[in-house]
């Protein structure tokens, strides 16, 4: 069952609708193969290109055989006269299903392409937006350096700008298609038939193959959106906690069209992160989703189908989550708030401790021993942070830091413009500015 939250576009193309769309397409196009190599005459073809496919008679077939393949071709053939009997000439069944399936994740890879392209341009605005955006950098959720809030947009765009690359490298490993009989020995039809189906569909024909194409290739098509999907869990970890009650820098876009506009049944105060819940929920299922593609790579012999019952449901909602993410995200990081004075305030909560790299930093240049500088530093920090004091005060008291640094150059220490001073150079690796 397709997911409710479902766009249109993806959905379309894991729909049985739009599969049934494929085989027919493959069935002719094999005919049309076959009356270039002379076995179908020319009259034969422009029926075979009327062919239709009726939905009920399928379903009428399917109930008396159980097989999707013999079902399809069976409905196909009916809509036509003597000349149904080529359809599905020489083919086996995972000729046509699975060079479909390969039609099908190339459109799911351009659309995802396309998805993160739309998400890498809302991050380039708001990173430019927020590049001299001063807010506190956190290691192990504690205080560490102030940096740039535009830093993190930056570095996520340049995360997803990776998974457009891999969604591109992926593309000509999937774009391969089948046409070489039960267990690829071409001994039902000739290669030409394979080479022309697939320069009609846009596909390259699989360099061998048994009865079905490589599963490792499906495999890689979900690893690539389960690394999307970590980025996307990853992007929503920062901004769940950057929204919590005690930061509140950060909060998803609230209460505007299209957007959620309720926290709590009971709590009316409540504005929750559900948007990014949402996305680290369904990353999950999508990196579960890797490892059942993975474990379909081993099959017994030339092919067996216990793959093909989990790809019924792996392909078709990973790509689906992906899209749904993308386009959560995209609109996550573009109507987001974000909250400047709060981040000043949250940089200022710990009286300047975040300056005690630079203080010892400025201390080993004047010729102090580096553990030496260190000790004395960490000694006057832990102080000003148990007092709830301001470091300068706690350094202005420590003899080490006098002998070596005069209050003038103290004072200059304290400056947070020394932490973005570098900015525009990331900017300029990341490609957000040119210089």
């Amino acid at each position: 069952m397709i997911p409710r939250y479902t766009r249109p576009e993806m959905g379309r193309i894991w729909s049985e609708d739009y599969q049934f769309e494929l085989w027919l397409r493959i069935e002719i196009a094999a005919c049309e193969a076959w009356r270039e190599l002379g076995a179908i005459t020319a009259d034969e073809m422009a029926a075979i290109r009327n062919a239709s496919f009726s939905r009920s008679e399928y379903d009428r077939h399917f109930d008396e055989t159980k097989h999707d393949i013999v079902s399809f071709t069976r409905a196909v053939a009916g809509s036509l006269g003597p000349e149904g009997r080529w359809i599905h000439h020489g083919l086996t069944s995972n000729d046509v299903k699975d060079t479909a399936l390969s039609l099908q994740m190339i459109d799911a890879a351009q659309l995802i392409r396309r998805d993160i392209g739309a998400l890498c341009d809302a991050l380039r605005g708001r990173a430019l937006e927020h590049k001299r955006t001063l807010c506190i950098g956190r290691s192990h959720g504690m205080h560490a350096e102030p940096m740039s809030f535009g830093l993190k947009l930056a570095l996520w765009l340049s995360e997803m700008q990776r998974h457009r690359d891999r969604i591109c490298e992926l593309m000509p490993r999937i774009a391969v298609g089948m046409m070489s009989g039960p267990v690829g020995t071409f001994a039902g039809l000739p290669p030409l038939i394979e080479t022309s189906v697939c320069d009609q569909l846009g596909l390259t024909p699989a360099n061998v193959s048994n009865q079905i194409i490589q599963r490792d290739r499906h495999a890689e098509f979900v690893q690539t959106l389960a690394l999307i999907a970590a980025t996307l869990e990853k992007i929503a970890t920062e901004i769940r906690g950057l929204q919590r009650t005690e930061v509140a820098e950060v909060q998803e876009p609230f209460g505007t069209p299209g957007f959620v506009s309720k926290g709590s049944s009971s709590m009316p105060h409540k504005r929750n992160p559900e948007l990014s819940e949402r996305i680290c929920g369904l990353a999950r299922v999508v990196r579960g989703n890797s490892l059942a593609a993975c474990e379909n790579v081993a099959l017994w012999h030339e092919r067996d189908i216990s793959h093909s019952s989990a790809e019924r449901v792996i392909l078709a909602d990973s790509a689906i989550a992906t899209d749904y993410m993308l386009d959560l995200m995209t609109r996550i990081i573009s109507g987001m708030t974000v909250d400047v004075n709060r981040m000043l305030a949250n940089l200022d909560m710990t009286g300047g401790v975040v300056f005690s790299p630079r203080v010892m930093l400025a201390l080993v240049e004047a010729g102090v021993d580096r553990n030496v500088a260190y000790d004395a530093v960490q000694s006057s920090a832990m102080s000003a942070l148990d007092a709830g004091t301001d470091l300068r005060e706690a350094l202005m008291n420590n003899e080490l830091v006098l002998q070596h640094i005069d209050a003038s150059r103290l004072e200059q220490l304290f400056d947070y413009g020394y932490f973005i001073r570098h900015v525009d150079y990331i900017y300029e690796r990341v490609g957000l500015i040119r210089r």
